[in-house]
């Protein structure tokens, strides 16, 4: 065992994650970009014959920035964080080593014949878990050695308290385990059509009302666990690592955990409002969405907090910009959705563009952006080079965020129009509007969300090209920085 003083730390597992961050960064967004466009200008679904189309693409995009992007960027901040608050390096434990490597190559080799199956047309059709039922198993798999990774550094660690981060990583793992696996219980058609099935394709093992229930306990929970909880684990870490202060409050951030972990369980049924699932259970979902906003605002505001006194960083470190409008997106994010789940204004809200809006707000300014500025702090730090350029980064920085304000205004006010047209009736009782007079007024508000997608692309490509460099050319670091990461003008 090594003393903590000459303590190396591995990063080559968080290397490996870090680029497929990027890889499935820049290929999600992409076709995330070509659907909006599509949306406004029908004629782009059929630039690839049916490979093109929005009803082939959009699971795609869904799942590579979920299962891609997303997971990818939880793993690898993982691999870097979990040494350090632990005080072991990976390297101490050949046999841990070899699961995060096996966990990487499994995981990575998964998810693009997800990736491939999903383009060819394979589906489970059910929403973030379209994937079918051999590509669940081996994410069952990756998820496991995910675990062991996890409770085998805890296991040999030098620091016996273990740091709020950890927490939220633990959640994460247990969380989407319990969810993916109930969700995902699944059978063969040809086990359940006589015989003139597929073995390849599966339906789900629930049926109407119930199967709705445990897809939508799946499906928030999934934004809960993945989306939340391990960005919410970064930003403890990050921000107080970035800018030298400690968290604000150590009692809140624990207090938000456990709500976190409540709450958030119980509100799902809020995405089945006005349906066949029993008022009592409509209700208890937008009960629980509501209250939800307290344990939410707690970790927003103890973030914000963190950076009490110090607010001159924000004009200096374009990291620390980043990682507090991150904060401030999860706070906006966190209060619309609770709103929307009030019954009399998703009554205009469900089914309408304003979902797509909240939904994005979170992704892009929250998620996205935590995740970026993870990234661009390790990176001085695994690859002992200063970040490449600063100005690049302001720049993407405004460009994302004009892109971000642009897609989610435009979605508010698309969406908003949509439900008061559809609920217009005029004196006789008539709809006043058919369905495409919606889609003719939504026009450019469409065309505004397709230029926002390519603002924030153009915005990730520049992300992608100043890791690049700083990991590739960037002036070589002599020790490692203690808060504020080294970047070139």
């Amino acid at each position: 065992m090594q003393s903590n003083a000459s303590l190396e730390y591995d990063y080559s597992v968080a290397k490996l994650f870090t680029y497929t961050t990027i890889l499935f960064g820049f290929l999600g967004m992409l076709i995330g970009t070509l659907i909006a466009s599509q949306l406004a200008f029908p004629e782009l679904n059929y630039m690839f014959g049916e490979y093109g189309t929005f009803s082939r693409l959009r699971p795609l995009h869904t799942n590579i920035v979920i299962f891609g992007f997303t997971l990818s960027g939880v793993f690898a901040t993982f691999y870097y964080v979990g040494q350090r608050v632990l005080k072991v390096s990976m390297a101490e434990s050949p046999f841990l080593m070899t699961i995060g490597k096996i966990h990487f190559w499994l995981y990575f080799v998964g998810a693009l014949v997800g990736v491939i199956t999903l383009a060819m047309g394979f589906s489970a059709s059910k929403e973030y878990a379209e994937l079918e039922w051999p590509i669940d198993v081996v994410i069952v798999i990756v998820w496991v050695l995910w675990g062991v990774s996890i409770f085998g550094l805890i296991g040999i660690r030098r620091e016996k308290a273990l740091y709020i981060s950890l927490w939220y990583y633990i959640a994460c793992f247990l969380g989407i385990a319990m969810l993916y696996l109930f969700n995902n219980m699944e059978v063969p058609t040809y086990f359940v059509a006589g015989g003139i099935g597929s073995v390849m394709h599966s339906v789900s093992m629930y049926s109407g009302t119930n199967d709705a229930l445990v897809q939508w306990w799946y499906g928030h929970n999934a934004v809960a666990f993945g989306f939340t909880v391990p960005i919410v684990a970064m930003v403890y870490y990050y921000l107080p690592k970035e800018s030298g202060q400690a968290v604000y409050s150590y009692k809140l951030s624990l207090l938000s955990f456990w709500g976190l972990m409540f709450v958030y369980l119980w509100a799902g049924s809020h995405h089945l409002l006005w349906s066949t699932v029993p008022d009592w259970m409509q209700t208890m979902g937008s009960i629980f969405s509501v209250v939800l906003i307290l344990p939410s605002w707690g970790s927003a505001i103890n973030m914000l907090l963190t950076m009490k006194g110090e607010w001159n960083q924000l004009t200096e470190n374009p990291l620390i910009k980043f990682m507090v409008l991150a904060s401030t997106f999860y706070m906006l994010s966190t209060l619309e959705g609770p709103i929307q789940a009030i019954k009399s204004v998703n009554a205009i809200a469900h089914f309408t563009d304003w979902i797509p809006g909240h939904v994005h707000d979170g992704t892009l300014g929250w998620v996205s952006f935590m995740i970026m500025a993870a990234l661009f702090h390790m990176a001085p730090r695994m690859f002992k080079r200063e970040i490449f350029s600063k100005k690049l980064m302001e720049t993407q920085f405004w460009l994302q965020t004009t892109a971000v304000v642009l897609y989610f205004t435009s979605m508010w006010i698309a969406g908003i129009t949509q439900g008061m047209m559809w609920r217009a009736v005029d004196e006789y009782g008539n709809l006043m509007y058919s369905f495409i007079d919606t889609v003719t007024v939504l026009h450019p508000y469409y065309a505004i969300r397709a230029l926002a997608g390519l603002l924030y692309l153009t915005g990730f490509v520049m992300f992608a090209y100043n890791m690049y460099k700083t990991i590739t050319a960037s002036k070589r670091l002599e020790e490692e920085p203690q808060f504020r990461s080294p970047m070139a003008a």
